[in-house]
């Protein structure tokens, strides 16, 4: 559904907010994206990809990152994951059962890195993630919760209007 930041959709929703900057901050600084997209493409190296969406939109929910939560329940659908397991990912401590140990401990990992402000990550999570991924995957995992992280912090910020984004668009 396409419509502008003036005018309200014909179904009687709400405009799209107006993005905070007139051209996209990837454009004003271009060696800024290009590293982030590097660093995005290097963390995903031996990251099974459903896994990897999993993690962006868990921290996409954490960081109220409307952007990357279109962009990756996109992606994550057209990787074949399923619309139960993206809908239960927010409430995943009570639907435990969708989700394989590795998936969960992924999970949690993503949460406590996430959500630093609420301390250090816990031995527990870190035990657990290191029970199901070998310390290379766990540098990779780290890399890209970290990377999600960032391009959430630069989609909130500067407003980047989401509802627009089709799988293959932008691979980040």
């Amino acid at each position: 559904m396409t419509t502008n930041e003036n005018s309200a959709p014909a179904s009687g929703l709400n405009p799209e907010h107006a993005p905070r900057m007139k051209q996209p901050w990837a454009e004003l600084a271009p060696d800024v994206y290009r590293a982030m997209v590097r660093l995005d493409g290097a963390s995903r190296k031996g990251i099974d990809p459903v896994l990897a969406e999993l993690v962006k939109i868990r921290a996409s929910q954490l960081n109220h990152c409307a952007f990357c939560l279109d962009m990756h329940t996109k992606d994550a659908l057209a990787a074949g994951e399923s619309v139960e397991r993206i809908v239960q990912l927010s409430a995943w401590e009570e639907s435990r059962h969708f989700y394989t140990p590795k998936e969960i401990a992924a999970i949690e990992l993503t949460e406590a890195v996430t959500v630093l402000t609420d301390g250090f990550v816990p031995d527990e999570v870190w035990e657990k993630a290191s029970e199901h991924f070998d310390e290379t995957e766990l540098s990779h995992l780290i890399a890209a919760i970290v990377a999600i992280n960032a391009w959430n912090r630069f989609a909130v910020t500067t407003r980047m209007v989401p509802g627009h984004y089709k799988p293959g668009d932008i691979k980040h």
